[in-house]
């Protein structure tokens, strides 16, 4: 650079020049300190949505895992723009077959839609519908102690007819249309119903393992017999059968992935002013509502991680 005269003689040469920008430099470096980590771009970001419950239970104070309850969260992880992928933290062992479908669906087009990469972390449980929803990821890692699995479809029901007969109770039922009280629990087992409902829980099973194979066929290595069974592994047999891609967890897979200055940024569901009251201190009233359905979803939901063990 040239030097150049100044009113009073002196000159401005290059070394002041880049003197300026510096301080310019750390100006500017100061003021990105101030701006939250999530929006800055000098370290890479991967926005995280837990996934956490019985998919499709809810009760009026404990909303669960449906896709009405995730789905705005979700919109919110993936619209992040400079992110480098989005993680799913899932924790779920099953529930409805639709909602896990649903959920699956929304996380396959919002991926691509903003063309990101999405990687699973299942904790405790990734089994069932749980399962299904990890498979929306392009890569599923698990702890080697996690659930993984339970590529199937179950129902279940109690029969109270001869209860009731014991009782002295008449059931007295009124229907149009043959199979619409279709496996009351309080008539008698009808063959029929039976035949029926599991023909409607084979078509699901077969969507079920025509997804799985979907995203993963390539990296399959057990036995379909085996792997659509119904049963469930570790998270370390689950990645020699291919079910899974690697064995690990959410800071360390996306510290080496991404680098130390990695920031995982927790995108929770928003809670709207009714909710905030509903669960705010003080409000006796909000907590005896429904408590009755909260205990009974409590004890279905028991169940369900009874299952596994868990």
């Amino acid at each position: 650079m040239t030097d150049r005269s100044t009113n009073d003689g002196s000159t401005t040469d290059g070394s002041t020049a880049a003197s300026i920008r510096e301080i310019c430099s750390r100006a500017l470096g100061g003021l990105q300190t101030l701006v939250p980590q999530r929006f800055r771009r000098d370290r890479p970001i991967v926005p995280v949505v837990r996934l956490t419950g019985i998919v499709g239970f809810s009760t009026p104070l404990r909303p669960g895992l449906t896709l009405a309850t995730i789905a705005r969260t979700l919109d919110r992880a993936f619209a992040i723009g400079h992110a480098a992928a989005v993680a799913l933290v899932i924790n779920s062992p099953g529930g409805s077959a639709v909602q896990s479908h649903l959920i699956f669906r929304r996380i396959r087009q919002l991926a691509e839609q903003h063309n990101r990469r999405v990687i699973g972390f299942i904790e405790d449980a990734g089994a069932s519908g749980g399962y299904m929803i990890a498979c929306a990821a392009d890569e599923i890692v698990a702890d080697q102690h996690s659930i993984v699995g339970s590529i199937g479809v179950v129902g279940g029901s109690f029969g109270f007819d001869k209860l009731i007969a014991r009782l002295g109770v008449e059931r007295r039922l009124y229907t149009s249309g043959e199979h619409k009280a279709m496996l009351d629990p309080f008539l008698p087992e009808n063959p029929d119903d039976v035949d029926r409902l599991k023909k409607l829980q084979r078509e699901i099973h077969d969507d079920f393992i025509a997804l799985v194979k979907s995203r993963r066929a390539s990296k399959l290595a057990g036995l379909q017999d085996e792997l659509f069974s119904g049963a469930y592994w570790t998270g370390r047999r689950a990645l020699e059968l291919g079910l899974v891609d690697a064995i690990g967890d959410l800071r360390s897979v996306l510290r080496e992935r991404f680098g130390d200055k990695v920031v995982t940024h927790l995108v929770s569901a928003e809670r709207g002013w009714l909710g905030r009251r509903l669960l705010g201190a003080g409000t006796r009233e909000a907590a005896q509502f429904g408590l009755a359905e909260d205990v009974i979803s409590a004890l279905e939901a028991r169940a369900i991680w009874a299952r596994y063990g868990l």
